[in-house]
């Protein structure tokens, strides 16, 4: 059967990895099915639904909070993932400032990665932010600190990729977010990356606007 239409293609998409799932055995609780599908939809990567790992009430909080909220990304590529269109009908604005001047002359001022001073920009400015980071561990790493010290970000969304570090601040990041109650959504292991966490932002925006069914998005 030919799909020529995006909607038809995502829909017969998530058929299939429904099918998978339970094929795997695999069973999503109801609340976390939304963000699972995407992140699986956007990778082909079934691991994902055992990898993924959820705080109390992060996806209900997480959708409340973008209602006239903010999206931090460690990177543009995730930045430019996330879509505008769900996130307009919102009033969510998402934002990211690794390409700032400011925050690559302090990073170099201080000897650290932009990653950390970005988001330390992100959790002044806006303290009750969503921070989504798909990329960089020491970006993460310095979130934990910084809700150790009292910040409480809306939601932390940690999916950095690659070998140095990145386990190591999942859960450190997963650990600290449970003990002082802030929602998170955390990919445990290596994998992850910058479209894993615009995915997850996507599944979040897509069902606090009500727009899970493509064909809602035009």
């Amino acid at each position: 059967m030919e799909y020529a239409k995006p909607a038809e293609i995502e829909r017969e998409s998530m058929a299939i990895i429904d099918r998978e799932l339970r094929a795997r055995g695999t069973a999503v609780p109801p609340e976390r099915e939304a963000v699972v599908r995407r992140v699986i939809h956007t990778t082909a990567d079934f691991e994902y639904a055992q990898t993924l790992r959820f705080t109390e009430n992060a996806v209900e909080r997480g959708r409340d909070a973008l209602r006239g909220g903010v999206i931090v990304t460690d990177t543009n590529m995730a930045l430019a993932g996330v879509s505008r269109a769900a996130a307009s009908r919102l009033g969510c604005e998402a934002v990211c400032y690794m390409a700032d001047e400011e925050v690559a002359a302090e990073a170099k001022r201080r000897g650290v990665t932009r990653a950390v001073i970005s988001m330390e920009r992100a959790l002044r400015e806006h303290p009750g932010a969503i921070l989504a980071v798909g990329n960089a561990p020491t970006a993460l790493l310095r979130i934990a600190d910084a809700i150790e010290d009292g910040a409480r970000p809306a939601l932390v969304i940690g999916v950095p990729v690659g070998f140095v570090n990145v386990v190591e601040s999942k859960e450190r990041a997963l650990a600290v977010c449970e003990d002082c109650g802030v929602p998170a959504i955390v990919a445990m292991g290596r994998k992850g990356g910058s479209t894993v966490a615009a995915a997850i932002c996507n599944a979040l925006l897509y069902a606090a606007a009500g727009l899970l069914d493509p064909a809602a998005r035009g």
